[in-house]
């Protein structure tokens, strides 16, 4: 498939398993964060939409205005975190080189610099500017 010329119906179809959808306030800005510190790949770009795709998974960044009919925008913050206690974790991005891109991102927090964990991954957390929490993994 075609993630540049896809119709929505047919990447709608394509999907399985479980699915990640993320609302944020700019998709264009985040799907550059995304691009420069996770080596993430974006599709479809627009202001409203994009499929991201991180090792050949896909997800979709929607914009809060493609949400006017969702009952979920009802519950999203005009401002602050929108994703706490979500941790989207990136199992195959190196935790020390995403914290130095994201440090060049002045929206970015690094909530949690790389560090060895007992639970057998090396790893740091980083918020993004809409709050959400990624988490770039290494096997120890």
């Amino acid at each position: 498939m075609d993630l540049e010329t896809v119709s929505a119906a047919g990447f709608g179809r394509s999907l399985t398993g479980l699915g990640l959808n993320l609302v944020v306030r700019d998709v264009r800005r985040l799907a550059a964060f995304l691009e420069a510190v996770f080596e993430m790949r974006a599709h479809r770009l627009s202001a409203d939409f994009a499929i991201m795709t991180y090792h050949g998974t896909p997800f979709q960044l929607h914009a809060d205005a493609t949400f006017a009919r969702h009952p979920l925008l009802s519950l999203l913050p005009e401002a602050g975190a929108r994703g706490a206690g979500l941790e989207i974790r990136l199992y195959e991005t190196d935790p020390d080189a995403a914290a130095r891109r994201a440090a060049a991102f002045a929206e970015a927090t690094i909530l949690q610099p790389p560090a060895d964990k007992p639970h057998g991954l090396r790893e740091c957390c980083i918020l993004c500017a809409d709050g959400y929490a990624w988490v770039p993994s290494r096997r120890l």
